[in-house]
C-alpha cells in the first residue's frame, strides 16, 4: 500500500466514524426530546382535566356560600390562568396561583356542613384529589425526562453535535411560588 492510500483509508475511517457517532448521538437526542414531549402531553392533560372539573366544584359551593363571590373569581381568573398558559414557566406560575385559589375555595366549603354532605361535592372532591395526585406524578415523569434530555445535551460529545443539530436544554417545571404548594390542597371534609 501507498502512504497516500494509507491516509486515504485513515481518513475515510475517521469519517465513517464521526459519521457514525453524530447519527447514533442524533437518534438518542431524538428519543430523549421525544420523551420530554410527551412527558408534557402528560401533565397538560392533567392540568386541562382539573381545569374541567373546577367550574363544576365552584358552581357546587357557590350553591352554598353565593356571598363568596370573591373566592369564585379568583378560581374563575386561576384556572383560565392555567389553561391560556403557554409553555412551561407560565404553566408553572400559573399552577402556582391556582393552588392558592382552591386553598381558599375549600376553606370556605369547609364552613358549610350542607355542602361537605353534598354527594356532587362529595365526587367533585375526589376528582379533585386524583387529579392533583396525577399532575404531581406527571411533573415527576416530565422533570425525569428533562433531565435525562439536558443531560444527554450537555454531555461530551453529544454536545456538539445537539448544538449542530439544534437541539436545546428544557426547563423543568417548578413552581415560582413554592409557598403555594408547600401544604397540598386541603380536599377532605
Amino acid at each position: 500500500m501507498t502512504p497516500t492510500l494509507i491516509i486515504l483509508l485513515i481518513v475515510v475511517a475517521v469519517v465513517l466514524l464521526l459519521a457514525l457517532v453524530a447519527w447514533t448521538t442524533y437518534n438518542a437526542l431524538v428519543k430523549y426530546k421525544l420523551q420530554a414531549d410527551e412527558s408534557w402531553s402528560g401533565i397538560t392533560v392533567q392540568l386541562k382535566r382539573r381545569a374541567d372539573l373546577i367550574p363544576n366544584l365552584v358552581e357546587t359551593v357557590k350553591g352554598y356560600a353565593a356571598h363568596e363571590s370573591g373566592v369564585f373569581e379568583k378560581v374563575t381568573e386561576a384556572r383560565a390562568s392555567v389553561v391560556n398558559a403557554t409553555g412551561v414557566k407560565d404553566s408553572a406560575a400559573a399552577e402556582g396561583e391556582l393552588q392558592g385559589a382552591l386553598k381558599s375555595l375549600f376553606a370556605v366549603a369547609e364552613n358549610y356542613p350542607q355542602l361537605k354532605a353534598n354527594e356532587n361535592f362529595l365526587q367533585l372532591q375526589a376528582e379533585v384529589t386524583d387529579t392533583e395526585d396525577k399532575i404531581q406524578a406527571a411533573r415527576r415523569f416530565y422533570n425525569a425526562a428533562v433531565r435525562e434530555l439536558n443531560t444527554r445535551i450537555q454531555i461530551f460529545p453529544n454536545n456538539i453535535f445537539a448544538g449542530m443539530f439544534g437541539f436545546s436544554s428544557r426547563e423543568f417545571f417548578e413552581v415560582e411560588d413554592q409557598a403555594a404548594i408547600e401544604q397540598p390542597v386541603e380536599v377532605k371534609f
